[in-house]
């Protein structure tokens, strides 16, 4: 559709310089026209509003509407139909070069095709998930992973060089609050003796603490003395750090496995506090930032709206902003980006306005290029969770619940055979109704998991879009096997004429431009929500148009182009939502 948009473009803003010269009024400063999509098809297939152009042109809009569409006219000779209505003008497309065009781009670009060139050359990194080394992943960080994977597969697609990248938070406060309940309660227990995964085995000691601290005022202190000692070097809590971080790390990484995540670099916290400590020290050489009669160094970033904030402890300790100035500091470095995007949850956003501030009076060029992506709290129905008091819906029981559910629908559907792998398809359907949820709202809004909607066949879920690919897998294996009746047809894009159709062909040719409207906004949920207007498109049109139950062999052979090129676009804007696609379900 982009290249027709264009296309009209282009020739509408020839005709509107030609009404200035006309006018006399050539050389005039004007915008092109704006393609929109008419509220009816009936209207068209594109519209241009003319409002812009009634002060240069010092006529109404509709006149300019009936003087623009009869110039384009003589400019388009493809078949197409321009025609005034009030100060719009609308544009008909010739039907059978558009379905011909696009079903012939998706032959021949297939797994490329929705490709994008608009950020060739531009290097992004993406920086999610960040887990803690002191529980296993959550709820929350799957909706995180599920904005990070997508994000990465539509700049890629939209033509920039991504690299994805992971931090984990390995050192700090809140891990040694797990290691010294390890210490205090663990005796000599470790994962395989108790038969649990690392992360959760870890995860219990940090649940713990939190009992501990309530009824031990010297909890705190003794949790800050453990913090001090590491960055000392102590030989002892060093050794217990580096175990117990192994145990979670090597849970974490199966669940990444599980989820189909992955990264092409990882740092750890504990390898970079320093260089941003370095930084801040010689910030205070240089007088950028101020040391406190207690050892404490601050940055006042009131002129900038925002507070004096701490980068480091009156005992010399790094905090999380710290840290985050020697990761960024240590990204530009490794792999010079033109832009990086922190994915976390919006409960941060002040903590990055300080740290892109603080970027900036370090005096980094690439500072003004750093970006955070806020997405809001995932609440489960019951209401939100409390990783302290041991409420957090780990991301390995959720995933399990998810595959239970799928499973127990396969077999009530009675399609055990027609799936064959039970648990792989249960696996697959799982993830795919997770990442859906996660993706199809707005990154930027809170919103609430429910287990047993998201597994939904039906309506605005995964495994709705997952069972409309395995539809149309179904109707191509039977066409395969039928081949010899319809041989001889042949295909036609005239054979194409109901309305159904038309915006079929339409919808799938719009897919570029929703990867470029994705790619552009940051915003994933454009995919999620182009797949369920193909899906329900689709559905609306097999249902009343049988593609295979025709005596019309050129018609069986059009339609079936047609739901390939179907096919093909949902197996591409599944891969980027991360949602596996099923040949049978």
């Amino acid at each position: 559709m982009r290249k027709y948009r264009e296309q009209w473009q282009k020739a509408a803003t020839e005709v509107i310089r030609s009404l200035l010269q006309q006018s006399g009024i050539a050389g005039a400063e004007i915008p092109m026209p704006t393609p929109e999509t008419p509220p009816s098809p009936e209207l068209g297939d594109i519209s241009f509003p003319m409002f812009p152009f009634a002060k240069a042109l010092r006529t109404a809009p509709a006149l300019i509407a009936k003087n623009v569409a009869a110039g384009l006219g003589s400019i388009i000779t493809d078949g197409g139909e321009a025609k005034a209505d009030g100060p719009y003008v609308n544009i008909r497309l010739n039907q059978k070069s558009f379905i011909e065009d696009t079903l012939a781009a998706i032959r021949t670009e297939g797994e490329q095709f929705g490709g994008l060139t608009e950020l060739a050359g531009k290097r992004i990194v993406v920086e999610f998930s960040c887990p803690n080394t002191n529980k296993p992943l959550h709820l929350g960080h799957l909706r995180n992973d599920a904005l990070g994977e997508c994000l990465s597969r539509i700049l890629a697609r939209a033509g920039a060089a991504v690299r994805k990248v992971n931090l984990i938070n390995d050192r700090g406060v809140h891990i040694c609050k797990s290691m010294l309940a390890y210490k205090l309660f663990g005796g000599s227990k470790t994962p395989q003796s108790e038969g649990v995964k690392g992360d959760h085995f870890v995860g219990n000691f940090y649940v713990e603490y939190s009992r501990y601290a309530e009824k031990n005022t010297q909890a705190e202190d003794q949790v800050r003395d453990y913090l001090r000692k590491w960055e000392e070097g102590d030989p002892e809590i060093k050794a217990l750090w580096r175990t117990m971080n192994d145990w979670v790390i090597s849970g974490i990484e199966a669940t990444y496995k599980r989820t189909g995540v992955s990264f092409d670099k990882i740092y750890f916290e504990s390898e970079l506090y320093t260089i941003g400590r370095a930084q801040v020290l010689a910030g205070v050489d240089r007088g950028t930032f101020q040391r406190e009669a207690d050892g404490s160094v601050w940055v006042d970033l009131t002129d900038k709206g925002l507070d004096k904030e701490v980068l480091l402890r009156a005992d010399g300790t790094s905090l999380y902003l710290t840290q985050d100035i020697g990761t960024a500091i240590q990204r530009s470095q490794d792999w010079p980006f033109d832009r990086l995007i922190y994915i976390v949850g919006s409960e941060q956003k002040y903590h990055f306005r300080v740290l892109f501030e603080v970027m900036k009076l370090l005096g980094f060029p690439w500072a003004e290029n750093l970006h955070h992506l806020s997405y809001g709290m995932v609440n489960l129905p019951e209401g939100k969770m409390k990783s302290r008091e041991g409420t957090v819906v780990d991301a390995d029981d959720l995933l399990d619940e998810l595959e239970g559910l799928a499973a127990e629908e396969i077999k009530n559907k009675e399609r055990e055979e027609e799936v064959g792998d039970l648990s792989k398809t249960a696996r697959d359907i799982a993830l795919g109704a997770l990442n859906y949820w996660f993706l199809q709202t707005t990154p930027v809004k809170d919103m609430t998991f429910d287990p047993k909607e998201s597994i939904s066949f039906n309506g605005n879920t995964g495994p709705y879009a997952q069972y409309t690919g395995a539809r149309i897998s179904s109707i191509m294996r039977k066409y395969q096997q039928r081949r010899e009746s319809f041989k001889g047809g042949a295909f036609s894009a005239a054979a194409l004429s109901l309305p159904e159709e038309w915006e079929l062909a339409k919808t799938i040719a719009d897919f570029p431009e929703a990867v470029n409207a994705a790619a552009k906004g940051y915003n994933p949920s454009i995919i999620t929500g182009y797949i369920h207007d193909l899906c329900k498109s689709f559905s609306r049109y097999y249902q009343d148009h049988p593609i295979l139950r025709n005596t019309d062999a050129d018609l069986v052979v059009s339609r079936i182009a047609l739901a390939q090129g179907v096919l093909q676009t949902l197996k591409n804007a599944f891969s980027l939502a991360g949602i596996p696609f099923l040949e049978a379900m």
